[in-house]
């Protein structure tokens, strides 16, 4: 399960109608959201990326011997969770279990997946038996995997002339800052950013939260924008974005990170790269695996 995502500028308005629960959406901020896509391409690529995780997850878990079928269902947008959990019920399934692609637990993210999900399951299908997984920032590879990614750009970077950069590890901020509910979300982030520091030559490593929505209220800091001009301040001259609170590429990382980031830094004089989206990788599949294998796990 994922959040979902418009696939083309036709869909940007419906999609925020869903994601904002049938409230009308202004339509200055429709513009704003539909020039966002049109400059990443003309819609999210999350949708497809989800499809290719769900498809790599099922051929590694059959070719361990436990047949399985995956299926994807997106909180607001086509196929929905309840599309994804009939088109399982279908195929026979008695036993399903739900599996959202962030490794990180909050109320507002996992919860409401899962929440979703035995509604769905509730109203059409109550003999299905349902397994959890919470989380799975734990699981043994991810930490791995953002290693790889790290290594893969610092060579890049150097190579084409970049000063050794500063890295900068990004996930998505939440509103309610006080909430104890966020406790969860920030605790296993500073967890796998340790993993994964742990497991670096020695670097400048800082830590900051990116695209703060509309909300009101609070929302988790530090913010990203600080961050860069510290960084600045401080003299560095290279920054490498580490988005490690995503695993695939959405709208957060195309636009927030590739355009926004980068053209501050540019103002800064930064020179400027991003990690890869883990998306696919063998490493992040391995990672799903574990982590249905343990499915009903919290953390």
């Amino acid at each position: 399960m994922a959040l979902g995502g418009p696939t083309n500028l036709a869909d940007v308005e419906p999609y925020l109608l869903d994601l904002r629960g049938g409230r009308p959406t202004p339509p200055e901020l429709v513009e704003e959201f539909r020039e966002r896509y049109r400059r990443i391409g003309g819609g999210s690529p999350l949708v497809a990326v989800t499809r290719a995780q769900a498809a790599a997850l099922e051929r590694k878990l059959s070719s361990e011997g436990t047949p399985v079928h995956c299926e994807v269902g997106m909180r607001h947008w086509r196929p929905h969770i309840r599309e994804g959990f009939a088109s399982l019920v279908r195929r026979g399934a008695t036993e399903v279990t739900g599996l959202c692609m962030t490794p990180y637990y909050s109320p507002w993210s996992v919860g409401g997946y899962l929440s979703a999900l035995d509604q769905v399951a509730a109203e059409s299908a109550p003999a299905v038996r349902l397994h959890r997984v919470e989380t799975w920032h734990d699981a043994p590879t991810l930490a791995e995997a953002f290693v790889r990614k790290i290594l893969e750009r610092i060579d890049a970077m150097t190579a084409r002339g970049d000063p050794r950069p500063a890295l900068l590890f990004t996930a998505h901020s939440l509103p309610g800052a006080a909430d104890p509910g966020v406790e969860p979300y920030v605790r296993q982030l500073a967890r796998v950013r340790a993993a994964v520091t742990a497991r670096l030559p020695p670097v400048r490593s800082e830590f900051a939260y990116q695209s703060v929505g509309r909300r009101e209220g609070p929302w988790l800091l530090p913010s990203w924008e600080g961050l860069f001009e510290r960084l600045a301040h401080d003299g560095e001259r290279s920054v490498l974005v580490v988005p490690f609170g995503f695993v695939a590429d959405n709208l957060e990382i195309l636009f927030d990170v590739d355009l926004e980031m980068r053209a501050r830094a540019a103002e800064l004089g930064l020179a400027f790269d991003r990690t890869e989206s883990l998306n696919d990788d063998p490493l992040l599949i391995d990672a799903l695996a574990h982590a249905v294998r343990g499915a009903d796990r919290t953390g």
